[in-house]
Formats: structure tokens, sequence, C-alpha cells
């Protein structure tokens, strides 16, 4: 059984440490600054674990283009025109076996820091996990720091051909890349691709727009879009040894997992074949995938995924139920729409793609995702994920350069994070200390309480319709059982305090195997006694803040 539910956060170490506040818009790395790995001490791996965490995920570590010149490290100068952003996309890869120089002291050495961090983070009982972007690289992929006997991506290529199985890359036969939009980047020197590969997106001709993934180009796994998605995958292709290879060198660093970039647009034939392969020499070594195809999550847990991003179902159901879009009562249905793979699916509010909660394109206000975040963090004992400064209620409104304002912290720009450095600062409001305080006092009992991390869950929205004391469009309830032990939860979505009448069905006793009795316990959230008669002829009265939560605990016979 678990020892304790896993709980991740995700930073951008080029952001994450930064305090810089020039924040010039469109800034260079000598104007705004970057984060290091240096900069992520063994002090704040320790503070991330005593605020609950048990893994860092680290976005950006993998070298990937940028406008920054590093050539006098021998590194290529990316052309300006193929690069989102003055630091560039974290997901446009330009060498698999090497780490982002911006985030080295030393960029010579850039390796020997990322591992040293590495090790900071593990003395500090974090695991850690990074970023693996399978499905596309950067379009002037290039590596300098592959082992020897290895073969660039694209080297035995036959670009005479769109389609070959042992291709790494599709191409548009004698045509150059000709994107809908300026191609010389403000330097005068047009950038030039002949013949043109297919980009990211899957956009199979040489004419991408602006708004496709017009920076990277499409890694061929055997599957010939040409001719309607046919797989070839015998012979085995020769992208999938590539890429076995590069995930067993970051294995070898002793990380504990992969993120797996847009996992479904990578064959799941090709997962099922590397995952066995890369547990065969490091058998707990977990793969997450971001896939958003709910058709598709038990195909590709059954190949080996250990937990897939809850995009569709559970984040955009409490979204819509935070913003007055949706009943609360239709957590209900996300739930159970993958209640056969419960605990392969990872919770989230807030990451690098979706729009900070406090912005305006979300809901305005940082507390209003209190009773989300209670859900997303007690319903299951399922992993659940946190974006860093989430905790502090970032906005995510800056005007930063490429990523504008549009309520998401930047991935592109050289940039500063505002209640990260007040936080340092000890500036920090006492609405986000407040806030900051509410995070950690959940986080830590979810990651420590047995009926959070191996209970039994019951929904109680079924018995709870709508009455003068229960609103299931504005509250949630439900229960939590280990052992002797009981956890009642009610979150309340609503601006408003409530008090609350909650019935449980003589059914929630018999499968949780609750005895009728008078029972007394703590509010968690608040420290204070409780008691409650719990029989299924009785109603429990409890109090619930506004934008709250009520987490009752119990010990019962």
């Amino acid at each position: 059984m678990p020892e304790n539910k896993i709980l991740i956060y995700q930073l951008l170490p080029r952001l994450y440490s930064n305090r810089n506040k020039t924040r010039k818009e469109f800034g260079l790395l000598e104007d705004n600054g970057c984060g290091k790995f240096k900069d992520l001490s063994f002090a704040t791996f320790k503070d991330l674990w005593q605020k609950g965490f048990t893994h860092v995920w680290f976005t950006g570590v993998i070298r990937h283009a940028t406008k920054t010149d590093y050539s006098a490290n021998g590194i290529p100068v990316n052309h300006p025109a193929i690069v989102k952003g003055n630091a560039g996309s974290p997901y446009a890869i330009t060498d698999y076996y090497d780490v982002d120089p911006d985030l080295a002291v030393e960029v010579d050495r850039r390796m020997i820091e990322f591992e040293a961090m590495v090790q900071r983070a593990h003395n500090a009982h974090l695991g850690v996990i990074i970023d693996f972007v399978p499905n596309h690289v950067a379009r002037q992929y290039a590596s300098q720091n592959k082992p020897a006997g290895v073969k660039d991506l694209g080297a035995d290529d036959n670009v005479n051909n769109g389609f070959d199985p042992q291709n790494n890359f599709y191409y548009c036969p004698g045509c150059q890349f000709s994107p809908q939009f300026d191609l010389n980047g403000g330097t005068g020197e047009p950038y030039c691709e002949l013949p043109a590969k297919a980009t990211g997106n899957d956009h199979f001709d040489a004419s991408p727009g602006v708004n496709d993934w017009y920076e990277t180009v499409k890694l061929n796994y055997g599957v010939d879009y040409y001719a309607g998605g046919v797989g070839h995958f015998d012979p085995i292709p020769n992208t999938w040894y590539k890429m076995r290879d590069i995930l067993l060198f970051w294995a070898a660093k002793h990380i504990e997992g992969v993120r797996c970039d847009m996992a479904e647009m990578v064959p799941v034939d090709f997962w099922r074949w590397v995952i066995p392969e890369v547990r065969a020499q490091y058998p707990d070594f977990l793969f997450i995938g971001e896939v958003y195809n709910p058709s598709l999550y038990r195909e590709f847990i059954s190949a080996g995924f250990t937990y897939l991003y809850d995009k569709v179902g559970m984040y955009d159901t409490v979204r819509d139920v935070i913003c007055g879009r949706r009943p609360a009562s239709a957590i209900t249905g996300a739930w159970q729409a993958t209640d056969d793979i419960a605990d392969n699916m990872l919770y989230f509010l807030e990451n690098h793609d979706e729009q900070r909660i406090a912005s305006d394109f979300f809901a305005g206000d940082a507390r209003k995702a209190i009773p989300g975040f209670v859900v997303s963090a007690l319903f299951r004992a399922n992993p659940y994920m946190h974006y860093f400064a989430q905790e502090y209620g970032e906005k995510g409104m800056d005007k930063e350069g490429f990523s504008g304002r549009d309520g998401r912290t930047t991935i592109f720009d050289y940039w500063s994070v505002d209640t990260m450095c007040r936080a340092e600062e000890g500036q920090l409001t006492d609405e986000e200390k407040s806030l900051a305080e509410l995070y950690t006092k959940i986080l830590k009992f979810a990651r420590t309480d047995k009926t959070v991390y191996m209970g039994k869950t019951y929904d109680l929205m079924y018995v709870n319709p709508h009455s003068a004391t229960f609103n299931p469009d504005r509250q949630y309830a439900f229960l939590r059982r280990s052992g002797r032990q009981l956890l009642l939860v009610v979150a309340n979505f609503d601006d408003n305090a409530h008090d609350i009448e909650l019935h449980i069905p003589a059914h929630a006793f018999e499968w949780l195997k609750i005895h009728t009795t008078e029972a007394e316990g703590y509010d968690v959230l608040t420290e204070e006694k409780v008691k409650a008669s719990f029989s299924p002829e009785k109603t429990i009265r409890l109090h619930v803040a506004a934008n709250g939560a009520a987490i009752w605990k119990f010990k019962t016979v």
C-alpha cells in the first residue's frame, strides 16, 4: 500500500527563482535575467516538502531553441524566425542529450549543475520529474552532446520520400519550407529548409500558419499519415530505438520519471514497446502522459503509463463549477467516467498550459479555487499536481512579450513572477499569506492522512438534492474511510457561507462499514472540535465558509 499521496509541484527553473524585477516586454536574457539550477537550493526543496509535496516537475530542462547566442560554448545559434519568444519554447527541443544553458551559472558545466540540483531535491525527500517531448523537435535540431556511436535524428533519412518507416522525420519532397508569415525573423537572412519537414501539430505540408507549431517538426514513429495513418511497426522503426535510448539516458540521471508531452500524438504501439524497455532497467520509473482524448485513456494505461492528465473530465468540470457554468453535482459524472482507472488519473487546477485561477480569464479571485482544490486533492487516492505560485494566487496577467496578456505565466519569455519575488522578500499581502497557509494545511493533510491516500470514497450527492439546507449547484459532499478513520468533506463553491444539513444513506454505512454512532472529531482547517450523529435517520449539520470547505475527521468504532 502507498505511504503517501503523490503531490507534484510543477515549476519552470527559468522563472521560479528569477528575482530580476526589470520585466521588460520582449526583454532579452541580459534585461530580465533567468533562474538557475543553483538557485534551487536544498532549503528550497525542503520547504516544498514541508508544504506537503512529494515530487517536483522541472519544466524546460532539456535544451531547446532560443534566441540567446551560446555559440561561444559550442552551441549552434537558432534562426530567430523559428523560435517563439526570446527564451524559446521548452517544447522545441534542440538536443535531447543536453540541458538548457540558460539555467547554468557555468554554461560548460550545465549538466553537472543539473545533476547536483537533482541530488539536492532527493536530499529533501522529493522525487524528480522532467519533461520528455516525444512528438516533435525544434526545426534546427542538432545534438552536440549525444553519446559516442549515437546517430543524430534524421542523419540517415531518405529525404526524397515523404514517408519512410525508417526515417525520423516526414518530408515534403521538392518543397521549400514556406510558412504563412515572415521568415526573416528581423535578421534579413531568411530561414531555409529544403525539403520542408512536416510540422509538429500534424501539419503535413510546407506552409504552416502562425497558429501552428511552426517552430517544430513532427517525429516519425512509423505511421504513414499520407496514407491515412497506416502503421509500419515491423521491423521496429529507427525512431523507436533513438527515443528509447534518450529515455534511458535520463533515467540514468536518477530522476524518478518523465511527463510525456502530447503523448497521445505518438502511437500507443511505441509506448507498449518502450515502457517495458525502460522499466526492465528502472522498474519504478514513472510515465505521466498528456492525453486529452478520454476514449484513449485505457489504451495508454494498458500500455504502461502510470498516470494521465484528467483534463477534459475533472479539470474542465471543476473549472466550470468554479465559474458557475456547471452545477457542483457535475463532478459526480466527471469521476464516474474514469472510475475504473481512478488511481491512474492526475488531477490539477493549474499548469503551464492553463490559465491562472486568479486571472481575469478564469475566476478573477484566487480564493475561488479552494473548494475545487479540496475536491481535487482529497476526493481520491490518485495524484494531484500544483503549479508554482498558485499557492500565492498568482494572476498571470503580465504582458511578457511573445506570450502576451493571456492569463498564463509565460513559457516563452525571460521574466520573473511577482508573487514569487514578494514571497522571498516577505512582502506578500495578508490575503496571499493566508491562502498559502491554507494550501499547505490541505496538502500536508492529503500527503499523510490514510483516509486520503488509501481510503474508500463515497459520493453523497445522490442523496442530497436541492433543499433549504443544501444546494447541489454550489456544494459538493463526500466521505472517505480507512480503517476506523472517517473523513467528511463538503466543498462550497458559493460566494456566501452556508449552514448545511447532510444526509448519509444506509448504503454508505454498509459499504464503508460505519456503525451508527455519536462521533467526536475535528475540523482539519480550523482545528476546532466537532461532533456528529452518524445515522441514516439523522442529518449532519455543519457550517461552510464562502468559497471554502469543511473537512471533518473522525475516529469511529
